[in-house]
Formats: structure tokens, sequence, C-alpha cells
């Protein structure tokens, strides 16, 4: 939550900042905020109730952690099902000034937990790719194998499971008319065809 009449010249969507202006933002962002709240879903969960699902979770669980709690919510696209107006905004960082804080803080603090697990797990390139499905972090997944903390259900990660760590992957529709992958973790995995996707 930021001040009302707050502005920080350069805020906007993280993804198109340098590291270094990234970090800059958000010494100011911090030192303005009044509330700021992070939270983080375990690859487990991800795997789970899938990747969008996940987010949404997170942005809840964040949102319900505010003090004082928000009037109204703006929101990166995505839709939220809360207690008090939401209002989703497309390509919301780049529009938003809020969303665009939100996101400079998530980058950040995303960034430096990748450089926690390329401490852990040396070989993998996960401070400098910071987890994304890089070619450097592809082939340190083929020649070294699956960490703890992939995705199972992320297709170039599943073809690398050995036979115990598999999962069956099933696409259902909820409610909303979404794909969701329900999952078993006790046999091996296959992949399903479903109407407008093209699955292995």
């Amino acid at each position: 939550i930021m001040p009302k009449n707050c502005y920080i010249e350069g805020v906007t969507d993280s993804k198109k900042l340098s590291e270094k202006k990234r970090k800059l933002l958000r010494t100011k962002i911090e030192e303005n905020a009044l509330s700021i709240v992070t939270v983080f879903i375990d690859e487990k969960t991800i795997d789970e109730i899938n990747i969008y699902e996940a987010s949404r979770l997170a942005m809840t669980k964040a949102i319900s952690g505010l003090h004082p709690q928000p009037d109204i919510v703006l929101s990166d696209a995505m839709p939220l099902y809360l207690d008090v107006e939401n209002v989703p905004i497309i390509k919301g960082d780049e529009k938003s000034f809020v969303i665009g804080c939100a996101s400079i803080i998530a980058k950040e603090l995303r960034d430096e937990y990748m450089k926690i697990l390329d401490y852990k797990y040396p070989g993998y390139g996960l401070a400098k790719h910071k987890g994304y499905s890089t070619k450097a972090h592809m082939k340190a997944i083929n020649d070294k194998g699956v960490l703890p903390i992939h995705r199972k259900s992320f297709k170039p990660v599943a073809k690398n499971l050995k036979e115990e760590d598999m999962v069956w992957l099933e696409i259902k529709k909820d409610a909303s008319n979404r794909s969701v992958f329900c999952m078993n973790h006790t046999v091996k995995i296959t992949f399903f065809s479903y109407p407008g996707h093209n699955t292995e």
C-alpha cells in the first residue's frame, strides 16, 4: 500500500528495468510504503493447483496480511475473489503506479531467493537465470537432474523425472471453464490432449 499522492519517478513493469534501477526503486518504495507483504507459494502447491491459481492464492494471502487493509485492490490482469472491490488491469504493472511498485518488490525478493537457492544447489546457474526456463537452465536439468524445488508439472522438468518421482497429470475444467491439472503422485506421467491444448 502506497500513500495517497505518492509518486516515485521510474516505477514501471519490473521486467523493463535494469537490476541496478530496480534496487534503487525498491529502496524508495520501501521507504514510502504504508504496508508491504510478500508471500511465497511452494512448488508442491503449484503442482497441485496450477501456476495460475497459485498466483491468485499468493496475492490473496498477501492482501489479507496488509495493515491497514485496503479499500480497493488493483491487480495485474488477474481477477481476485476478495471482500473489497478489485479492479484487474491488463498490463497493470505498466499502467498502475502501485502495481508497478508491487512488481518491483516481488522481482527483487524473488531474485534474492534465487541467489540463496544457487548457493544451496550449485551448478544450475539459478543466480544467473533466476529460475526462468533459459537454455542454460534446461541444459542443467538435462545434465544434472531435477531438483526438489522444480515444478514437476512443468513439461521440460517432467521429461527428466525419474520413475519414482513421476506424476500423473489429468486436465479437467473447473467452474470457470479453465484448465486444472489434477495430480496423482503414485503413477507414471501421462499427458492427455484436450481441445485447445497441445500437450505431449
